[in-house]
This record gives C-alpha cells, structure tokens and sequence, in this order.
C-alpha cells in the first residue's frame, strides 16, 4: 500500500471515528455535554477538527476511565482495526520543526530525543506559515513503519523555545514512559543510569530507603545526584510529628510546576517527612508523606490517616511497586486498607484497581528519568540565561520586528523579547 493510499485509508477511520462519536448511546450524550462544556455546541463544521482530536484521544469515559479512542478500538466496528489500534498508540509531545519536507516535516521530539520523518494527513498548502526552526505541539503515531502527523494542538515560534521545553518537561513529569517510549537507546540510557546510582546509593547510605524532613531532602537528593563527597548523615532528620495533610506546593499545575520543581521540597512552608527510596529496577522517588503512611500500619493514630491511604492508592506519582515494599513490610497491610476502604480487596485487586497503568506500562521513576532528560537540563539552562540577561525596563511602541533587542541580547527583537515584551 503506497503512502497516498494509507493516508486514505486513515482519513477513512478517522471519520468512522467521528460517526462512532456522533451515534453511539454512551459517547453521543458525552460529546455533546462535552462540546456545551467548553462553549462549542455551535461550532462550524470546519472547525469541528479542533475539537473532535483531542476529544477521541484525551476524554475518558466510564468506570474503567478509558478514552474514547480506546473504546472505539474495543468496539471492533472499524473496517480496518490496525489502524484504529496504530491511532491509539500515538505521541504527543512538543517536537522542533527541522525541515520542512514536500509532504510533511521532520520533526525533533523534544521529549523522547528522537528524530522523526512525518507524512500530513492534510494538503501541505494547508499548513502554509509553518516553517522550520518552530514548534510543533502535536500527535503523531506510527503505522506500518511510516509516521504521520494527525493534530496540531498549537504552533510556537522560534522565540517560544523556553515555552516548548517547558510543555516538554511537563509531560515528561505527567508520564515518565513518554521519555523512553518509540527509543530503545534512550531507555538503555536510562536502565544503565538506574543500576549505576543504585550503586552509589547503597555505598553511600547502606540503605535503599531514607526518611527524612520535607527541609533537607533537597539537599540529599542534589548531593547525591551530583555525586558530591561528604557525609550527609547530619540531613537525615525525621520529623517528629506524623499526619497528612494537603501541600498546595505538590499541586502542581502548568503555570507553576517548573517553579515548585526548582524550588524543590525546602521552599514548602509546611514541615513533613518525605521517603527517599531507590528502587534497584524502577530508580529514584522522593515520596512525600511516605513514613506517615508506613506508620498508618504500625498501629499510630496517625492524623487524616484515611485521606493519606487514598493519596497513595490515587496519586499517579506513587507507583505499585512503591505500594508492594510497604505491603511487604506489613503483614496487616490489607486488613488495615479494606478496613478504611470498606472494601474486601486481595492485594493484586487493590493495584488492578488503582495501579493498572504502572501494571501495563514499563513504568521508571520519574526523578530517574529526569535526571538524563535534555528537555529538563536544557529548560534549567534557558531559565538561567533568561534571568542573567538585562531586561529593559519597557520597550518603545515603534520598534521594529527585525530590529536589535533593546534588552541588549544582540539578537533580533522578534527572536527574543517581543512575546514577553509590555510596550508603552
């Protein structure tokens, strides 16, 4: 099948999809409540593009919070099943535009470091103003060793690089695979980074897991990741006091979460224990509250001990293994769970229930896969430069795209502060 026709054959799904959208009992009332929700009952049908996407691939529904796309899937009714499960194993992820081909684009992944040859499903007259040295937020999947681009969610230029790696880092954050997944050399990186600090970790602290206050924990962390000699024994300071309670700082949203993450535990006002545990497979986490849970089955009358249990078993950030070494630890594990729960779980029905991506995904610790993540060192790198750079106090109304930026970088006023820029 040539390229032309496997574009045919996708447009081809992608309006089943739509169809499946618009009749089917369960998906039609969500649509619809969907597009009320987000003011777009009315929208034309030119526009429907828009929001049919990210509607297929990021709306979940029902008890097992599927996504519709995987619900189509499931529902076996598309003529052509290999495509429809090609759609649903996609990735999303801010990409830099490196060429700009005759039918698509090469594209950088910022996220995964790999380079990709990308066919549009569209006429490339249709994306006319996108040019190389921009960036693309955007899905991509692949089918039958070709890739294709099927949504463009936005569209940064060149002078928003700090902004693509920042949306970069965020889903790196979000979901740690995205780093590794479609990049075998980049996950062998990671594996072998795993099993080196792992090492160091147990010469250092003869131990895999430390408990200590929400205060030093950065400074053992940085210490260690940067390999920096010296006994770090004076940081390891327990709280005295266990309970749970909500930190805004861990409420990280896209507007705040690169200045929590530089910030770091220390910068919180509240004060609290946070577990530093290595995994010898899975790597590094840094577990807020994670002595106050294990002391939940240590029979303390630990306070808010039924919203802690939840913030484990909920929190997408904790993963299964996480919850097994603490099940492992304590016999009474279940029976304290199910008694606060109200349930009659087994234990592989507690994670099924709430752990069920970490089971069907490869799944390594996010701080690991940070730490050989370029997208994070890089948006470090350009928040530094940007807060060393002179800023002019207000730029003139008449100053020219193309003219020298009055903050005195030496570039172009449209490549650096025209964006950020307040005129007056």
């Amino acid at each position: 099948m040539s390229i032309i026709e496997q574009i045919i054959s996708i447009n081809d799904v992608l309006k089943e999809i739509f169809n499946y959208i618009r009749t089917d009992s369960v998906i039609k009332p969500d649509f619809d409540e969907y597009l009320a929700t987000i003011g777009a009952k009315t929208i034309p049908a030119s526009q429907i593009e828009k929001i049919f996407l990210p509607y297929i691939f990021e709306r979940t529904i029902g008890g097992k919070a599927q996504t519709v796309i995987e619900l189509f899937c499931s529902s076996g009714i598309s003529k052509n099943q290999d495509i429809a499960k090609a759609l649903k194993d996609n990735i999303y992820s801010a990409f830099a535009i490196k060429k700009v081909l005759k039918n698509g684009f090469e594209l950088y992944n910022l996220v995964n470091e790999k380079l990709y040859t990308v066919n549009s499903l569209t006429k490339m007259t249709n994306l006319r103003g996108i040019h190389a040295g921009q960036f693309l937020i955007s899905r991509i999947f692949n089918y039958k060793g070709e890739y294709y681009l099927v949504e463009i969610a936005n569209l940064l230029n060149d002078a928003q690089k700090g902004e693509a790696y920042k949306y970069a880092v965020m889903r790196a954050v979000q979901n740690p695979e995205l780093v590794y997944k479609d990049n075998p050399e980049k996950e062998k990186e990671i594996k072998e980074n795993i099993s080196d600090m792992y090492k160091k970790f147990i010469k250092k602290f003869n131990t895999e897991e430390i408990i200590t206050s929400n205060k030093y924990a950065d400074d053992i962390i940085g210490s260690f990741c940067d390999d920096e000699a010296g006994d770090l024994r004076e940081k390891i300071v327990p709280v005295t006091e266990y309970k749970y309670f909500e930190v805004p700082e861990l409420q990280n949203t896209y507007n705040n979460f690169m200045e929590n993450s530089v910030g770091g535990f220390a910068t919180h006002n509240a004060t609290y224990d946070v577990g530093i545990v290595f995994d010898k497979e899975k790597g590094l986490y840094a577990i807020p509250f994670y002595q106050t849970f294990c002391k939940i089955f240590e029979g303390e009358n630990v306070e808010n001990k039924e919203a802690c249990i939840k913030y484990f078993l909920t929190n997408d950030a904790v993963s299964d293994r996480l919850i097994k070494r603490v099940a492992d630890k304590y016999p009474n594990f279940m029976e304290i769970i199910n008694g606060i729960l109200k349930t009659n779980y087994t234990f592989d029905e507690l994670i099924k229930h709430y752990k069920s991506y970490y089971l069907e995904h490869n799944m390594y610790s996010s701080a690991t896969v940070l730490y050989t993540s370029q997208a994070f060192s890089g948006t470090f790198d350009f928040m530094e430069t940007m807060m060393n750079r002179p800023q002019p106090a207000s730029v003139p109304k008449n100053i020219g795209r193309n003219d020298p930026c009055p903050c005195g970088s030496g570039k172009k006023y449209k490549n650096c502060c025209m964006n950020a820029a307040v005129q007056v």
